[in-house]
C-alpha cells in the first residue's frame, strides 16, 4: 500500500469536493427556457434533450465514483483500527506467528527536524480516527519556534485514543549536530522509549539543561512501561526541503540525507516511511516535485514510501484525500513493523538446540569411525601375536 497509488488519485475533478454529497448538474437546474423556445425546430429540442441526458449520466458516473470512493476510505480506516500487533507477520523460513516476540502494542517513533510538524502530525492522525469532532488536540504545537523549546519529553499517543494495540511517539526534534543526533536515536532504538521520559541533548547548554529539569514533575524515576520501537516514521518540512533545493545552500537536505541512512533507523533492509508536511502551503506541481526529489535523494520510491500529508486543506487536496494517505502510512508503518519482529526466547533455544543435536550427529558419525578403527587394529594386533 503505498503513499501515492490511491484511489483518489484517479478520482474525477468534481470528487475533491469535501462531503457525501450527491452531484447534480448545474447548468439543467438553471435552464429555464422561454416561450419563444417552444416554437423551436425539433432538433434544437432533440439537442438540449440529449445534453441533459448527458449530464444526468455523468452524474450518475459521479455518485457511482464517490460511493466507491467512500467504500474504500471506510474499508482502510476499518483495517488500521482493527489491525492488531502480528496481524501482518508473514511465515517465511519455516516460521510460525508464535515464533515471533509480539508486542502489546506497536510501536511507531516519529523523528525530524525541529519545525517538521511532527506534533501536527499526531494531532491529524488523531482526528482521522476520533469520532469527538469537538475534542482537543492531543498534542501541543509549537507556533513560534523562537519562543518555545519545542517537544522536550517523550509523548506517547494511542491511535485511535483509547486502542491498546498501537501508539505513536512523538519526539524531541533533531538539531543541526549529527553526532549528538545520532547518540540520541541509538538510546531510543536500543533501550526503548518511555511516555514523559526526559530528553536532553548532549549540545544542550547548562541553561537549556536547567529548564528542561524545571519542567519536569515526576522527579527522575518515570514509571511508565518502557516499549521497544518497531519502526520509524521520518517526518520532513516540504517548504524547507523547497528552499534547499532552490537555493544554493542545501544544508537541509544533507541532514536529512544523513540522518535517514543512520543504520540504527532501520530495520534489516527496511527503511523509514517518509511523511512530507506543510503541503497547504504549496502547489500540487511543488508538493509533486518535493517528493519526486525526496525519492532520489534517499533512494527510496516516491509514490510507494514518501506520504504527502498536508495539516490543512488546500485548492489541490481534500479531506478525503489526507486521510487515504494517512491510514496507508499507518499501514505500511505497521506491515513492515511486523516482518521485523524480533523470534521470542523460545524459538531461539529451540533453534539452539537443533543446531548442537545436528553438530553432535556429525560427531557420531565420526565417534562411529573412530571406534571401528580401533577395533580393526585391535584385531590385527591379536592375529599378529597368535602369528608370533
Amino acid at each position: 500500500m503505498g503513499g501515492g497509488s490511491r484511489p483518489s488519485d484517479h478520482l474525477r475533478p468534481e470528487l475533491a469536493d469535501e462531503g457525501e454529497t450527491s452531484f447534480t448538474s448545474s447548468s439543467t437546474s438553471d435552464y429555464h427556457p422561454d416561450d419563444s423556445l417552444l416554437s423551436a425546430s425539433s432538433g434544437i429540442t432533440e439537442s438540449i434533450t440529449g445534453s441533459a441526458s448527458e449530464e444526468e449520466s455523468a452524474a450518475r458516473d459521479n455518485r457511482r465514483w464517490c460511493k466507491a470512493y467512500f467504500d474504500v476510505l471506510r474499508s482502510y480506516r476499518n483495517s488500521a483500527e482493527r489491525a492488531g500487533p502480528g496481524d501482518w507477520i508473514e511465515e517465511v523460513g519455516g516460521t510460525t506467528a508464535g515464533d515471533y516476540e509480539v508486542p502489546e502494542a506497536i510501536t511507531l517513533l516519529l523523528v525530524g527536524p525541529r519545525g517538521s510538524g511532527k506534533s501536527t502530525l499526531v494531532n491529524r492522525i488523531t482526528r482521522v480516527f476520533d469520532d469527538d469532532l469537538s475534542a482537543p488536540d492531543r498534542a501541543q504545537v509549537s507556533h513560534n519556534l523562537s519562543a518555545t523549546r519545542g517537544t522536550c519529553f517523550l509523548q506517547e499517543y494511542m491511535i485511535p485514543r483509547k486502542s491498546k494495540s498501537l501508539c505513536i511517539y512523538d519526539t524531541r526534534s533533531l538539531a543541526t549536530n549529527l553526532p549528538h543526533d545520532f547518540r540520541l536515536l541509538q538510546r531510543w532504538m536500543t533501550r526503548g522509549v518511555s511516555h514523559g521520559e526526559m530528553v536532553i541533548r548532549d549540545s544542550d547548554d547548562l541553561e537549556m539543561r536547567k529548564n528542561i529539569k524545571s519542567m519536569r514533575r515526576q522527579g527522575l524515576f518515570s514509571p511508565c512501561k518502557r516499549r521497544i520501537v518497531n519502526f520509524v516514521i521520518f517526518v520532513v518540512d516540504g517548504l524547507s526541503v523547497l528552499k534547499s533545493m532552490d537555493a544554493m545552500d542545501d544544508q537541509y537536505n544533507e541532514i536529512l540525507f544523513e540522518t535517514f541512512n543512520y543504520p540504527f533507523l532501520s530495520f534489516k533492509d527496511n527503511k523509514p516511511a517518509v511523511v512530507v508536511t506543510h503541503g497547504d502551503e504549496l502547489s500540487l506541481s511543488e508538493r509533486a516535485l518535493i517528493r519526486t526529489c525526496l525519492g532520489d535523494l534517499l533512494g527510496i520510491p516516491p509514490i510507494k514510501q514518501i506520504f504527502d500529508i498536508p495539516e490543512t486543506m488546500n485548492a489541490g487536496t481534500s479531506e478525503f484525500d489526507t486521510e487515504l494517505a494517512i491510514v496507508d502510512m499507518l499501514r505500511y508503518s505497521i506491515e513492515h513493523a511486523d516482518r521485523n519482529l524480533a523470534f521470542n526466547q523460545s524459538y531461539l533455544l529451540e533453534r539452539i538446540f537443533h543446531w548442537i543435536m545436528e553438530r553432535l550427529h556429525g560427531y557420531d558419525v565420526i565417534l562411529e569411525v573412530v571406534i571401528i578403527s580401533l577395533c580393526i587394529i585391535i584385531l590385527f594386533l591379536r592375529g599378529i601375536a597368535n602369528l608370533i
